[in-house]
């Protein structure tokens, strides 16, 4: 289960990369782009939290620093599920979550009918 934070936001997967790998490390943007095998453009924007990590980049960095890409993907994961979480409050609100009193009538009602029709096949 990913665990998302309630009072602040999760780190953005390029603040990550900037802060704890990039810096740390002396290499350049540039130079990270020419290692992977990615246009410039694509480690600058998300370094500056324009754009996500995607599968390929997650590919790419954990290959570059020996690392598991399940890392880059789960701090994008968090980063998602914390901004949609936010955006979508209104609508969740409205949800009203289903109960197993109703899940049980749905299904009963359900396999009843689909028993129906297929003894239907049978008996003719």
């Amino acid at each position: 289960m990913v665990r998302i934070p309630k009072f602040r936001e999760p780190t953005h997967p390029g603040e990550m990369l900037m802060e704890e790998f990039l810096i740390p490390m002396s290499i350049t943007q540039r130079d990270l782009s020419k290692a992977i095998h990615v246009p410039y453009q694509r480690i600058n924007e998300i370094v500056n939290g324009r754009r996500g990590i995607t599968p390929s980049t997650a590919l790419r960095l954990a290959k570059f620093f020996n690392m598991s890409e399940d890392f880059w993907m789960y701090l994008q994961l968090r980063w998602d599920l914390y901004r949609a979480k936010r955006s979508e409050e209104g609508n969740l609100q409205m949800i009203r979550p289903y109960t197993s009193s109703e899940y049980t009538t749905h299904f009963l009602k359900g396999c009843v009918e689909q028993n129906n029709g297929a003894d239907a096949q049978y008996n003719e």
